[in-house]
């Protein structure tokens, strides 16, 4: 039994052995077939070349690009002229995958694009393309509130004022490019169809760099009517200062970053001129001017009316609210309400808040009985709330 058992262990390690031998190598005498397929490579393909404006394109819009797109080769020469023969600047992408102009195109002008590629196969190709700009039936300008270089406050508003109607908001916005570092979110809001304002979700962060580009010119903006021209500018956004006014406790009490630096006593509008309640935004400085109620419809000659000087004076709404240096009323200030609307402070205090603020700076006012600002009466755009400010006025 026990060499029967020895016999049939040797036979199974014989059988294991031919089955590994089965699996490893082919029969004696046939080949090896092969493992991997030999699938001939494609083709070089030809260059394929898309020009844009396509031929014989008319009335395009000589704000925009023109480009040249390579398929399956790399971008070679590249001229794009006017009919007066002056080349229009351009540049190859780095890739080679084509070709941008790097200058507007005239008005009403005609144009012709040729370019040259290589393709995959090694062989040039050459595409041509004559196009025609639009003829405007008008041409819109465009201003914006910022002076280039200035230092604003956290609350400043962006507002883009065109010189004629813009039926087509959508392309407007899409020209008009805010830039901010570090980034900040931001939407338009229009007011009619001449002007439109970008402000941030909330309030600047102190130190942004703001750059604004209303890169307008040759851009079509609906009804016939096309930028005139670009208008750039960049700020930088300066220490949160916010004024909050109290006609209950007649003072304003200033912080700077958060923190109180001065409370100074105040007169507000009077019973029957109370100061509308809301939160304004500085519009501009001046020194030296002069307070007319003809401003909001009450002659100067007429009961009521007034005609006076005043050496420090701030604007917070298109109305006709400032806070302005008020000698003749220091007796009143942090007392009682007796201007005609207007924040009354003494002249050393109004030059320090205009001296300490600039444009864009926040001044609330509260507790004053007045009715409540509207977002439309001067740079208010924090009196709507983040969800309203994206609807409204769309």
């Amino acid at each position: 039994m026990r060499g029967m058992k020895a016999r049939l262990l040797v036979a199974a390690g014989v059988i294991g052995l031919t089955v590994a031998g089965c699996s490893s190598s082919p029969p004696s005498g046939e080949p090896p077939k092969e493992t991997s397929s030999s699938a001939p490579k494609p083709a070089p393909k030809a260059a394929v070349v898309t020009l844009t404006p396509a031929k014989d394109a008319k009335d395009v819009a000589p704000g925009e690009p023109v480009s040249v797109s390579v398929a399956d080769g790399k971008v070679g020469e590249v001229k794009l002229t006017g009919a007066d023969g002056k080349v229009v600047a351009g540049k190859a992408r780095a890739d080679g995958s084509g070709w941008d102009s790097a200058e507007p195109l005239g008005y009403n002008k005609t144009y012709r694009l040729t370019a040259t590629a290589v393709g995959g196969d090694g062989k040039p190709v050459t595409s041509e393309s004559n196009f025609s700009t639009a003829k405007p039936a008008r041409q819109v300008g465009v201003s914006v509130n910022l002076v280039e270089g200035e230092t604003v406050g956290v609350g400043m508003p962006l507002i883009f004022t065109f010189t004629g109607n813009v039926t087509d908001k959508a392309a407007a916005e899409k020209a008009l490019k805010v830039t901010a570092e570090p980034a900040t979110e931001g939407a338009f809001r229009w007011s009619g169809d001449k002007q439109v304002t970008w402000r941030p979700k909330d309030y600047w962060k102190s130190g942004t760099k703001i750059k604004v580009d209303a890169a307008v010119y040759g851009k079509p903006l609906g009804n016939g009517s096309y930028g005139r021209e670009d208008k750039r500018a960049s700020a930088t956004v300066g220490d949160k200062l916010v004024a909050v006014a109290d006609g209950g406790t007649h003072q304003m009490t200033v912080t700077v970053n958060d923190q109180v630096v001065k409370t100074m006593p105040t007169s507000m509008g009077k019973p029957g001129h109370n100061t509308p309640a809301g939160t304004y935004t500085v519009m501009s400085e001046h020194n030296g001017y002069t307070m007319n109620s003809a401003t909001y419809g009450v002659p100067e000659d007429s009961p009521g009316g007034y005609s006076t000087f005043v050496q420090y004076a701030v604007r917070l709404s298109y109305s006709g609210i400032f806070y302005h240096s008020a000698p003749w009323s220091v007796r009143q200030q942090g007392h009682s309400n007796v201007s005609h609307g207007c924040l009354n402070l003494s002249t050393d205090n109004t030059k320090w808040l205009m001296d300490t603020s600039k444009k864009g700076d926040i001044v609330t006012v509260q507790n004053s009985g007045g009715p409540k600002l509207e977002p439309t009466d001067g740079w208010s755009v924090w009196q709507l709330s983040w969800d309203e400010w994206r609807t409204a006025g769309n």
